[in-house]
Order: C-alpha cells, then structure tokens, then sequence
C-alpha cells in the first residue's frame, strides 16, 4: 500500500489548523467564562460572607436592644409595682385615717351627747333640789335659800384656815381698789347680804377689803370669793357632785356585778 505523503501532510496541517482554531476561538473563550464565572462565584460567596457577617452584626444587635428593652420592661413593671403598692398603701392609710376620723368624730358626738345630757340631767336635779331646799326652808324656819347660802358661806369663812386661807388674805389685801376682789353668786343678792358679807370678809381678815359684787347662775346657790386667781367658794354643786359620783360609782358597781 502506498502512502501518499502530500494527502497525510496536509491532513496533519488541516489538524494543526483545526487544533489553533478550536484553542483560538473555542477553548479560550470557555476557559475565559470558566474564569469569570469563578470571579462571580467568589465575588457573590465574598458578598454573601459581607451579607451574613452584617447580618450577625444586626441579630447581635437586635439581640442586645431585645435584652435591654425587656431589663427595661422588667424595671418599668417593677416600677409600676412598687408604685402600685405605694398608692394602695397610701390609699389604705387614708382610709385608715378616714375611719379613725369618723370613730373619732362618732366618739366626740357621743361624748358630746353624753355630756349634754348629763349636764341636762344635772340642771334639772339641781333645779329640784333647790325647790325643795326652798320650800323646806320655807316651811321649816321661815327664811330663803338664799340667806341660808349666805348663812353657810360666812361659816365657812370663818372656820376656815390653812395655807389656802392665808395665801386668799394675802391676795385680797393686796387687791388694788381698781381691782377689788370679786364675791360671786349665783343670786343676785340683797343690801343686807351684802352687808354681812362685807363684815363677815373684813372680820375674818382684819381689814377692809374691797369687794366687787356679781351674779353667776352656775354657781347653783353658792358664793365664791376670789382675788388674784384664788378663791374661798361653797356651793350646791359641791353637794351634787358628790352624789352624782357616789351614784357613778353605785352604777359601775352593779354593772360589774
């Protein structure tokens, strides 16, 4: 078999052709897409690591503004708790304080009532007995209650002493006539009285002793002489005060009882 050397020489020329054609416009441009598209690849991985990266950045922040607003709610809620239990504490004190107002004051009307009526009940007993004090009197030796208080005073005074009755005399001795000692009643009494009242006053402390006369229904049949904030006095009163504390104390025996 003969070869023909001119066909293989330009075979392999044709081969050489086809093999510098297919590296020149055929390999390279795949070779240079292969390359950019590695370029793309490490770009869009760079971007996506960027991404991610950022994206831990913004949950790590998110994360840290989430633990700092519930700290934040934790303290607002404490806050509110305790400023809730501060109101409801203050709101309990007032009505503590309202209510022990209202006992208070319900304790003061009672008092009040209390005190009303026994001043009620005491007028009206002294008014009773001094009726019948005056109608004894009367039936009995002819003279008023009222000369009789006179009467009892002047004995007081003079069996009067002490201290009490020295440190009186000092006082009305030492009454200024622009400030004469008071005599006090509880009725308006007659120049007679007066009179005996007068003496009986200068008798009893060796000198004249200026007087200045004046009714005090209070008194309940009583006389009262006062100078300089003491005072020699006798009275009903002290009569019923006695026995209204005996009747007290009667009372609270027998409710102990």
């Amino acid at each position: 078999m003969l070869i023909d050397w001119f066909t293989v020489g330009a075979q392999v020329l044709n081969f050489l052709i086809l093999v510098w054609l297919m590296k020149r416009f055929l390999y390279q441009p795949v070779l240079d897409a292969i390359a950019a598209r590695e370029q793309k690849i490490a770009a869009a991985l760079a971007h996506a690591a960027t991404t991610q990266a950022e994206a831990k950045q913004q949950q790590d922040i998110f994360q840290q503004k989430n633990e700092a607003f519930d700290e934040q709610r934790a303290g607002l809620l404490q806050q509110a708790r305790d400023a809730a239990k501060a109101e409801r504490e203050r709101l309990q004190a007032e009505a503590r304080a309202a209510a022990d107002a209202a006992s208070a004051a319900r304790a003061k009307a009672l008092l009040a009532d209390a005190l009303h009526l026994r001043n009620a009940l005491t007028r009206q007993t002294q008014d009773q007995v001094l009726d019948i004090s005056r109608r004894v009197l009367a039936d009995l030796a002819a003279v008023s209650l009222e000369q009789r208080a006179c009467e009892v005073f002047i004995q007081r005074l003079q069996s009067a002493d002490g201290e009490a009755l020295a440190a009186l005399g000092e006082a009305l001795k030492a009454s200024p006539e622009r400030e004469p000692a008071l005599l006090r009643s509880a009725f308006e009494l007659p120049a007679a009285q007066r009179t005996a009242l007068r003496e009986a006053v200068d008798e009893r402390f060796g000198q004249p002793i200026a007087l200045a006369f004046e009714t005090a229904p209070e008194l309940v049949s009583g006389i009262e002489l006062s100078a300089q904030g003491l005072k020699l006095a006798w009275s009903i009163s002290d009569y019923l005060d006695a026995l209204s504390s005996g009747l007290q104390a009667r009372l609270g025996a027998t409710e102990a009882a």
